[in-house]
């Protein structure tokens, strides 16, 4: 008797932690649920105006963003789909089933969504300020609203958003389209991470996801743009690229012709390494900002957007190393940044010298050297056609899109599977 009482207690010891994890998810669920809600097309009609053209906020590939406004008075974002199809019914599905999960002050709230027919729409609260992309690179870049001050508290905003995705959602998720445009203000200038069309859910223990490139040329992780690899480690890298937006008020690419681009970080790295942190700040900035911020920002933002993906710190690390709550952290890091570009540095000069003294042999050089040289410059073709490969893949649309199979998950939105 004794024994079984023994097993019971040790039973209930071990699964009341389960019981207690699945009541916490639940109440979450329903909190998010309860924020929520499906709107009418009639609604969203009037709302808008009938979607008037006066009311349209903007407009990209998924469609078009309206204001609105609705019979209680609170003003409201409605995203419209452009054109139904199965990729756009996609990534419908995916965006309301990440935002009905998931709640952050720095997260865009999800105020509900209508689908009736072939129309699809997304309704959010209204963010007064527009996206980080306007004040930094549109129409209200040269008011300069945004002050040394403002880019902190979005750079610590967006980040802190980023680790709840990482960390706290459940599952956790991958945002995968990390940008300036997808970063809202709101009244505050309080930062608001957006759009969640391509965000991927990472399955408990699993590192990575393989999975087709999406997102935007200039933000994409190696690893990720050249072998289809999202992990968390790549929202990180287009992180930095933001970062340093955010401090230079450059864009991530910066067209130098017609057919070629330089990425920010080939810009910002030889500055940094120089100690030239002022030539990096934003001219729009008039020399108004802490210099130790600076620094430690564009410290901070060239470590994220290193190529090796084991190099990058979680946005755990970046959120602590912003706060400048580790300054022997950010300090070793900095050091390993720049020691690993200078040694890449001595081995481009070894390179150099060795394909030089190839150069410079004489016409009665041994056919097996020739074809050393040969060889060196067949791996170059190789490296720039694969490049341009990705590039294309990216622009290019398949066919081969995936069917969908419709459900209703118990958070009450639409989810959708691949056949």
């Amino acid at each position: 008797m004794r024994g079984m009482i023994f097993e019971l207690k040790m039973f209930c010891r071990s699964f009341f932690p389960f019981c207690v994890y699945i009541v916490k998810v639940w109440k979450k669920k329903e909190e998010n649920k309860a924020a929520w809600r499906i709107f009418s097309l009639k609604e969203l009609h009037a709302a808008t105006n009938n979607f008037n053209y006066d009311n349209k906020l903007g407009e990209g590939g998924f469609g078009s963003v309206y204001w609105g406004q609705l019979w209680d008075g609170s003003q409201i974002a409605v995203k419209r789909l452009k054109v139904w199809s199965d990729k756009a019914e996609l990534e419908f599905v995916v965006e309301i089933e990440v935002l009905a999960r998931i709640r952050h002050k720095n997260l865009l709230t999800l105020r509900g969504y209508c689908a009736e027919g072939q129309e699809r729409l997304i309704v959010y609260d209204f963010m007064s300020n527009s996206s980080l992309l306007s004040h930094l690179h549109g129409q209200h870049s040269a008011e300069c609203l945004i002050d040394w001050k403002r880019r902190m508290n979005i750079a610590i905003g967006s980040a802190e958003a980023i680790v709840y995705l990482h960390n706290h959602a459940t599952p956790h998720i991958i945002h995968r389209d990390i940008k300036t445009s997808n970063v809202l203000l709101d009244s505050d200038f309080q930062a608001k991470v957006a759009d969640f069309g391509f965000a991927k859910f990472i399955p408990d223990g699993a590192t990575h996801v393989t999975t087709r490139v999406k997102g935007t040329l200039g933000y994409l992780a190696p690893e990720y743009a050249m072998l289809g690899k999202a992990s968390e480690s790549c929202d990180v890298y287009s992180y930095g690229i933001l970062l340093l937006e955010i401090a230079s008020g450059r864009r991530a690419l910066q067209k130098l012709n017609l057919t070629s681009n330089r990425s920010i970080t080939d810009w910002a790295l030889p500055l940094a390494r120089e100690g030239n942190f002022r030539e990096l700040a934003d001219p729009k900035l008039n020399g108004n900002f802490v210099k130790d911020e600076l620094k430690r920002l564009i410290v901070v933002a060239l470590v994220c957007a290193q190529k090796k993906p084991e190099r990058r710190p979680t946005m755990l690390e970046v959120v602590e190393l912003l706060k400048g709550e580790a300054k022997d952290k950010l300090a070793n890091l900095e050091n390993k940044l720049f020691k690993s570009w200078r040694s890449a540095d001595d081995k481009d000069e070894i390179r150099e010298d060795k394909a030089d003294s190839i150069s410079e042999k004489k016409d009665d050089t041994p056919k097996p050297e020739s074809k050393v040289a040969e060889t060196v410059q067949e791996d170059k073709d190789v490296d720039s056609k694969s490049e341009f490969k990705v590039a294309e893949s990216i622009s290019e649309e398949k066919d081969d899109t995936p069917k969908l199979e419709y459900k209703i998950s118990d958070s009450g939105s639409e989810s959708a599977q691949e056949r």
